[in-house]
């Protein structure tokens, strides 16, 4: 069954139970990102809504160095009408393994409704979701992205492994996948497994009204229009596009800013080639690097920017556009990023390929036409505001939970 037909099943059903759902995710530190600012903007609407919401995860706070989050370990914390218990990281952080979740999670699984795992081929994903098959606990699974075929190229040999041994069970297992657009539902690898296919968005918390000038703190003239990228560092974010293209633009005398702002926890190396190839290009004078941002910071560079950019080779939703759209930027991204369809519908911004020329031609267009920019950021935040909010996705959020704990 198609996933959107599967979807609108859920509408029949009124919100009745009070349910008890557990969201189990590897991390919810900001620094990873997406996943993790989906946990914690989905469980507070939830429990808005009358469901009683547990988050199990991990004190994990970077790969590579950074100190753990400072919180306390193993006891619920409450916080915006639901809970959190952390459980200490195994030593090997980049793998997100603590063997007192899962202790915990096999101690208390039938006390219950239905678990929602948030991550695949991760090793605390992969056993939560076998303890919840041996405690007949139902789970939904969301891969963020992992099923995508250029996904699955990375490490291979060892995907495949890996998916023999656990994760084919645990797809085969789930009461449902929960992709994050029709894109991703429609590409993702099943391992040879038939699934009931969950569709739903994220959502987006809309930026504050900030008037302190981040243009000032940067030293940006409020006359150069400003270009965002903010995403992980990371190979699929296409910037071996986005620099040629912004190099093109000063060769033909275009003038903007660029601002670079994010991290990569798991691949330094990565976020350090990519800093030094801006150091050693004309984009230098031409560009800040502001590593991770978050808060009243990251706010601030939303609202401030005249065009966000994301030229991703793959991406099953991409929330950084999503957030990009609400504080009224109108976006650059490529038909590789699954939000691409709402995007040019909507006109609020522009879709391009996954080319450098392509990429030039688009950043130029919107550049060269700030009365289009500004239209197209009104119609984003007026699309964004109207279909990313958190409190609708909560609701059909339940309904899907509803269902699923009553076919099982």
């Amino acid at each position: 069954m198609h996933p959107t037909v599967i979807l609108s099943l859920f509408y029949k059903y009124p919100l009745t139970n009070k349910m008890h759902i557990l969201q189990i995710v590897p991390s919810i530190s900001l620094i990873y990102g997406g996943p993790s600012q989906m946990v914690l903007g989905l469980a507070p609407a939830l429990a808005k809504e009358g469901v009683k919401v547990t988050i199990l995860t991990t004190n994990s706070n970077g790969d590579h160095g950074q100190k753990p989050l400072d919180v306390n370990l193993n006891t619920p914390i409450q916080k915006d009408g639901y809970e959190i218990i952390y459980f200490r990281c195994a030593p090997f952080r980049r793998y997100k393994f603590s063997l007192d979740l899962c202790k915990w999670l096999n101690r208390y699984a039938q006390e219950f409704d239905l678990a929602h795992i948030h991550a695949l081929f991760s090793p605390i994903s992969s056993v939560a979701a076998a303890i919840c098959r041996y405690r007949k606990l139902p789970y939904i699974l969301r891969p963020l992205g992992t099923l995508d075929p250029a996904d699955l190229q990375k490490k291979r040999y060892l995907k495949q492994i890996y998916a023999a041994i656990l994760e084919r069970d645990n797809i085969a297992g789930a009461a449902a996948l929960h992709f994050t657009s029709v894109q991703e539902a429609q590409i993702s690898e099943r391992f040879g497994v038939k699934t009931r296919d969950l569709v739903m968005q994220l959502g987006v918390i809309p930026s504050q009204e900030n008037h302190e000038s981040i243009r000032n703190q940067l030293g940006i003239d409020d006359d150069i229009p400003l270009v965002l990228f903010m995403s992980r560092i990371d190979k699929k974010k296409g910037l071996n596009l986005l620099i040629p293209a912004l190099e093109n633009l000063l060769v033909a005398g275009l003038n903007f800013h660029f601002v670079l702002a994010g991290t990569n926890p798991q691949e330094p190396d990565y976020e350090n080639k990519i800093t030094s190839q801006i150091d050693h290009s004309t984009l230098r004078s031409h560009t800040t690097i502001t590593g991770f941002v978050t808060g009243e910071l990251k706010s601030s560079l939303l609202q401030a920017a005249d065009l966000f950019v994301l030229p991703s080779y793959y991406e099953n939703f991409g929330i950084a556009v999503a957030e990009a759209m609400v504080a009224g930027t109108p976006v650059v991204i490529s038909d590789q990023v699954h939000i691409c369809q709402q995007v040019q519908e909507s006109q609020s911004g522009w879709v391009t390929t996954t080319d450098v020329q392509a990429l030039t031609e688009s950043l130029r267009t919107a550049l060269q036409n700030p009365a289009e920019c500004q239209r197209r950021g009104l119609n984003a935040k007026e699309y964004a505001l109207q279909n990313y909010s958190w409190d609708a996705i909560a609701r059909q959020t339940i309904q899907a939970y509803q269902q699923i704990y009553r076919c099982d």
